[in-house]
């Protein structure tokens, strides 16, 4: 049913949201927020003050609802009249290469950090004896407290 044959109570029914979508429909081109809300305005009989008061929320309403996307011409449209463009170009693959050169490059450097690990173990090993000796020498330092004694 078109909305101009539809009551003043009818219409109220609707939110800002539905009655724009169905002019998007009715007019089959897409139309600035401007138009769209003085369309909604009209059909609901309302004044130019609260046409003045409503169109800022309208417009958020517009922004954050799937339903409308914001054309380069600053019109609005219904999302699903509209396909996005997927394009996989060579900076996709020029991104791929980095991150193959990248790879390649950790590789050596885990491969020399390897080497030098090694390395250091054995020098480690003369390290853990001492830190063992560290380590029996706190035990004999520790005493056991009971709760009681704590207060």
């Amino acid at each position: 049913m078109k909305l101009s044959k539809m009551s003043k109570e009818e219409l109220e029914l609707y939110s800002y949201t539905d009655l724009a979508t169905m002019i998007l429909k009715e007019e089959k081109k897409s139309l600035s927020t401007a138009e769209i809300f003085k369309k909604i305005c009209n059909l609901l009989e309302l004044s130019d003050e609260e046409y003045a008061n409503k169109i800022g929320d309208f417009y958020t309403t517009l922004t954050t609802d799937k339903t409308f996307i914001l054309l380069d011409d600053a019109t609005w449209d219904l999302r699903d009249r509209h396909s996005i463009k997927v394009d996989l170009n060579e900076e996709d693959s020029d991104e791929e290469e980095d991150l193959t050169e990248t790879e390649e490059e950790l590789d050596d450097e885990l491969d020399d950090m390897a080497s030098e690990d090694m390395h250091d173990m054995d020098d480690d090993s003369q390290l853990d004896d001492t830190d063992l000796d560290d380590v029996e020498d706190l035990e004999d330092d520790l005493t056991i407290v009971e709760e009681d004694e704590l207060d």
